[in-house]
């Protein structure tokens, strides 16, 4: 209901009737897992520098359909941030205009439910391009997979420590990590978790 009620506001702030996709009813055997890499970990004064992203059809992973963008940063990437996901400055030389990229991905992702690990994250990155562009923010609905983990996890130890961290999860889950962290790769491994997550009973 508050789901509704929210969008509903939202489409009327909506600058761009051209969006208005994004507000239609989305299919329920459909979903988009999506994750960016940034300049950092503030979404008021940190930039995307990539987002990938894959959808998931009845229940498989369709990388036949993987979305993988670089955007072009105002400034030059510190050596800090280099460090973490390896992306340098000379990477994005032929990068996307933000507007460009968060576009292109809004025609991706359609009113798909979004997926993803430590989603709130990066849906405030993207939001943070949106509302300047279109008024609002994401109005899709939003799964996120630590949760979903959690939830089960809990059941076995209600008195313990989940650890929730990604490889942890992955480890736990049987799933193989790819050796380089980015952001399609993360898409594609949270993929992976979310479509075994919803799959098994118990763990």
């Amino acid at each position: 209901m508050f789901h509704s009620l929210a969008n509903s506001f939202y489409k009327k702030r909506l600058k761009d009737r051209r969006f208005e996709f994004l507000f239609d009813t989305p299919l329920e055997d459909e979903f988009v897992v999506f994750d960016t890499e940034t300049t950092g970990l503030n979404p008021k004064t940190d930039e995307i520098l990539s987002i990938g992203a894959l959808k998931i059809k009845n229940n498989k992973i369709i990388t036949s359909q993987k979305f993988e963008i670089f955007l072009k940063p105002s400034k030059d990437i510190n050596e800090e941030s280099i460090k973490i996901h390896q992306i340098r400055n000379i990477d994005l030389q032929n990068g996307f205009e933000p507007q460009i990229a968060i576009e292109n991905f809004l025609h991706f992702i359609g009113s798909r439910t979004l997926v993803g690990y430590y989603l709130e994250f990066d849906v405030a990155m993207i939001n943070k391009y949106l509302k300047p562009l279109l008024g609002i923010k994401l109005p899709n609905r939003q799964i996120e997979v630590s949760g979903i983990y959690h939830d089960k996890k809990i059941k076995l130890i209600p008195d313990g420590i989940i650890d929730l961290r990604f490889d942890s999860i992955m480890k736990d889950l049987g799933l193989p990590i790819f050796g380089k962290h980015d952001a399609i790769n993360d898409a594609i491994m949270t993929a992976m978790m979310y479509v075994k997550l919803k799959n098994i009973v118990k763990l």
